[in-house]
């Protein structure tokens, strides 16, 4: 087999690979889904955007950490670096970027307030981002939901 249809071969069969990108759909597809519920209106940035329930972040980076257990062992040393990768980056989004978010919308309001007051001086740049993180609920849906797709998902590929 020459060396490019191998690579494709391979990143093919990878399954700790393909239960990170179906958890991450699903997670986003379900983010899209409850922002619709919520607010009677589809959002596309919600299926590709940071933020929201559940977390797509803590769902994929979980399920890769529970595919890298169930294929290298869960006493080896790849799967100890993907579960605290997956601490890391569940941990990050409750805290540093949830706090960003926060701010996105303190200092959104205060556009908009001096906007409002006649200054005219203020920024014509585009809002800031104001989901960017996550709250301690979105992230343990994430993770639940990260738990759940990579246990369907060996329970079908095996």
């Amino acid at each position: 087999m020459n060396p490019v249809a191998s690579f494709f071969y391979q990143l093919f069969i990878n399954r700790i690979l393909w239960d990170g990108l179906i958890s991450w759909a699903v997670a986003q597809v379900a983010k899209a889904i409850i922002n619709a519920c919520m607010t009677h209106r589809f959002s596309r940035e919600r299926l590709f955007g940071d933020g929201g329930m559940p977390s797509g972040h803590s769902a994929t980076v979980t399920s890769v950490a529970l595919a890298t257990g169930a294929e290298c062992g869960f006493d080896s040393p790849v799967f100890a670096v993907a579960a605290i990768v997956a601490i890391i980056v569940m941990h990050d989004a409750m805290g540093v970027r949830y706090e960003t978010g926060k701010q996105a919308k303190v200092l959104n309001r205060m556009i908009d307030l001096f906007k409002d007051m006649g200054d005219t001086e203020i920024s014509n740049e585009k809002k800031l981002k104001e989901f960017v993180g996550h709250s301690p609920m979105q992230v343990l849906a994430g993770f639940a939901l990260g738990v759940v797709v990579t246990v369907v998902f060996y329970a079908c590929v095996r």
